[in-house]
């Protein structure tokens, strides 16, 4: 059997529930979607710098959080 690659689903993205499914489910922004591919695929994929990357877009979240004086449902 030849195994073709998918390179729009990489295995990486595709074990259990899709990544994109799962971020589309719970309407997620771009910035939260991107926290949780990136941490999703770091052990498949590109380990440390994926975390890396996820880190660039929680912290840029949070950043846009604070600027627009939001407050968390939890501590309402």
């Amino acid at each position: 059997m030849t195994h073709t690659k998918d390179n729009i689903n990489p295995h990486y993205y595709t074990q259990g529930i899709d990544c994109i499914d799962y971020i589309t489910s719970k309407n997620m922004s771009f910035l939260e979607g991107n926290v949780v591919k990136y941490v999703t695929r770091h052990r498949m994929k590109n380990g440390l710098e994926d975390l890396h990357k996820a880190q660039w877009y929680l912290d840029r979240l949070i950043k846009d959080y604070n600027e627009k004086g939001e407050v968390s449902e939890t501590s309402k």
